[in-house]
């Protein structure tokens, strides 16, 4: 499963914190933090803890590892992240990770994340939009939540911009909470003729 979250106009570049991803001048980081409130704050925790494996596309997994081991803020989402098994899809990094319980993928994609796949019950994804790409190009993604929030920001990273593979999808759960925010859940259903097959 793809978690994001994303504006009105599609953006889900940093959403946390001010400075977690500049790229292209990017000056609206931490633009979820205003909507922040007790009853989403529990759902997407919720939502989260029904993975056993994690995976990571490279700057996401540099900015998780980078604030999640070592902030001071005792939480289960913390606990959580740091227990899971991760597994990162990068031509660059080099094993041993830094973040305990992360492993990179092996060469081949789509190979390698049909492994992981087979191991595990509840593999999400969560931001690294340029893997979440790849994934839905492959046929990988059987499910999107997307968090979706009354914002539009005009410039940022946009969760289905340039390449994205025509595709249908069928809305299976939509929950509004009191900060505007309303989560939207996906089942892939395939992609539209010539460009393969999706799901399972």
């Amino acid at each position: 499963m793809g978690r994001l979250f994303v504006t009105l106009d599609g953006v889900a570049q940093a959403p946390g914190q001010p400075d977690e991803d500049t790229a292209g001048g990017f000056t609206h980081g931490g633009w979820q933090a205003p909507f922040a409130e007790k009853a989403s704050g529990e759902a997407i925790f919720e939502q989260a803890r029904t993975m056993d494996a994690l995976l990571l596309g490279r700057r996401t997994y540099d900015i998780f590892a980078a604030y999640w081991p070592t902030t001071p803020v005792d939480s289960p989402f913390k606990e959580l992240l740091d227990r899971v098994p991760k597994y990162v899809a990068s031509q660059t990094l080099e094993e041993p990770l830094t973040w305990q319980n992360s492993h990179l993928l092996d060469p081949g994609l789509e190979a390698a994340v049909e492994q992981v796949k087979q191991r595990y019950e509840a593999v999400h994804v969560i931001g690294s939009l340029g893997l979440l790409q790849s994934l839905l190009r492959g046929g990988l993604v059987d499910r999107l939540n997307l968090w979706q929030y009354p914002v539009l920001l005009g410039t940022g990273t946009r969760v289905f911009g340039e390449g994205t593979v025509p595709a249908a999808l069928r809305l299976t759960e939509a929950v509004s909470y009191p900060s505007g925010a309303v989560q939207l859940t996906y089942d892939a259903l395939g992609t539209a003729p010539g460009h393969g097959t999706m799901g399972e």
